[in-house]
């Protein structure tokens, strides 16, 4: 009964709490035991709030008793918290030993609404230096580990989140996404994740302080579409102290999610044009996308192509963390892992005219993504162009062609971040050494309802959350 109380869904969970089916320090206690028993393997979380999340829980309980009107939507719900997002009186590392022992002051807006909602903070959840890199290693432990097989990478940068949802951490999680970082460890660890409209969530107080990354968004994963939904129900919405942020009300994502796909014009695309990828992961996430034939969807392969975009997206990428932690070169060079100074020392030197035609690129980028999703509902692609690797071996061949190790492996995430438009991995089958594969759904700019309805139309075609990986 533990275990199946571990994986039960966020939302059934929060109704069982209101109806007080289950308790929420009972929830917190099951989950302190799983996190104790298997993070010492997995590496999911970099710090564990123990008594803190008692103490919530032993409030949420108490707060029962005003009635499930006055009530958060996730109320009582253990959450988990990615290490990039402040936490006011948690530590909160940036996943960078230069912050190992940093506490902030205050919460960033995606903490501070997640409290406001009645969840309760579990923890932090391990991610690369600064978020810098598609798989989760830093210099504060060990690589964080894929449930489904430890000897393998979890992905990045929100490895830690997908990790704790696979092997029943967490119900729920906070990921954010700047170059595919919820997709990425999603299709790594046969979890879902939906990486919003740029600007749908505020970014402030978090990493990225004073530049934020221009491409990132946080946003929900969980181990179903209607939990994501319920989460990004919660994170989303104007704030001032972002003026980037969406001014438009918030659509009803919840609502949505039961309005069927039958109609819907979706454009499959195996490479976008450029991509070298595995054809086992091209084969799965192609019989997942033409699934959605058999619900009245018409679905097409399209030649649709972009010039291979990373050059431009790494400019503008590396260049924003440079303006953020360029300074921490003069004084802590020697603390940081090789990539997050080779990624501040990319972004020193990439100089005012090459970021101006990277921010030109953009837009070619952007206008190539909203015709084609003119002329289509939604775009379909393999979420990443391999099944999780060993760690440490990121791949230099991909599909029998010579491909860049750091960013081979993730042609499809990227391009969206640059783009703008809204997208999610979704879990869609596995390779034959067992290991899960996402399809990746991408809607125009705004339409994340149209997302979440199309995810959780395949979610009902094709189960996935009752596997679960092999832990004991």
């Amino acid at each position: 009964m533990d275990e199946e109380l571990a994986f039960t869904p966020a939302w059934r969970l929060r109704e069982m709490i209101a109806t007080r089916d289950v308790s929420p320090v009972e929830l917190v206690k099951l989950f302190l035991e799983r996190i104790d028993r298997l993070n010492p393997r997995l590496h999911a979380y970099l710090t564990v709030m123990g008594e803190l999340a008692l103490t919530q829980a032993r409030e949420a309980e108490k707060a029962l008793a005003s009635g499930p009107d006055k009530l958060g939507p996730l109320h009582g719900v253990p959450v988990s918290i990615k290490d990039l997002e402040a936490t006011r009186g948690i530590r909160t590392t940036f996943g960078s030993l230069i912050f190992q022992e940093h506490v902030p002051e205050e919460d960033s807006i995606v903490v501070e609404r997640v409290r406001r909602s009645g969840a309760i903070v579990m923890g932090k959840t391990n991610t690369p230096e600064f978020g810098l890199l598609g798989t989760t290693e830093n210099r504060l432990g060990d690589a964080c580990r894929n449930p489904w097989d430890p000897e393998r990478t979890s992905g990045g940068s929100s490895g830690g989140a997908a990790t704790a949802l696979a092997s029943g951490l967490c119900p729920l999680a906070v990921g954010s996404d700047g170059g595919g970082s919820i997709r990425i460890p999603s299709s790594f660890c046969g979890v879902y994740g939906i990486k919003p409209t740029q600007g749908r969530v505020p970014r402030y107080g978090g990493v990225g302080r004073p530049a934020a990354n221009l491409f990132s968004q946080s946003g929900p994963m969980s181990r179903n579409v209607r939990d994501a939904a319920l989460l990004l129900q919660v994170l989303s919405g104007y704030d001032k102290r972002d003026p980037t942020s969406l001014r438009e009300p918030v659509p009803d994502f919840v609502g949505s999610l039961n309005q069927g796909v039958k109609g819907l014009r979706i454009a499959w695309s195996p490479d976008l044009g450029y991509a070298a990828v595995e054809p086992e992961v091209v084969d799965v996430a192609r019989r997942a996308c033409l699934s959605f034939q058999g619900l009245g969807c018409l679905v097409e392969e399209t030649a649709f192509a972009v010039d291979d975009p990373f050059r431009h997206f790494w400019a503008i990428f590396s260049a924003t963390a440079y303006a953020s932690y360029g300074h921490l070169l003069d004084s802590h060079a020697g603390d940081m892992t090789p990539y997050g100074r080779d990624t501040l020392e990319h972004g020193a030197g990439v100089t005012g005219a090459e970021y101006s035609r990277s921010l030109r690129y953009v837009q070619v980028v952007q206008n190539q993504m909203t015709d084609m999703l003119e002329q289509y509902d939604l775009l379909m692609t393999p979420t990443m162009a391999v099944a999780a690797f060993p760690v440490g071996e990121r791949p230099e061949a991909i599909g029998g062609r010579a491909v860049d190790p750091d960013w081979g492996f993730l042609p499809f995430t990227f391009p969206i971040n640059m783009s703008g438009q809204t997208a999610a991995s979704v879990p869609c089958g596995f390779t034959s050494h067992g290991m899960p594969v996402g399809l990746q759904i991408i809607a125009r700019a705004g339409a994340e309802e149209l997302v979440l309805r199309a995810s959780a139309a395949l979610e009902e075609a094709r189960p996935w959350a009752h596997l679960r990986p092999p832990l004991h």
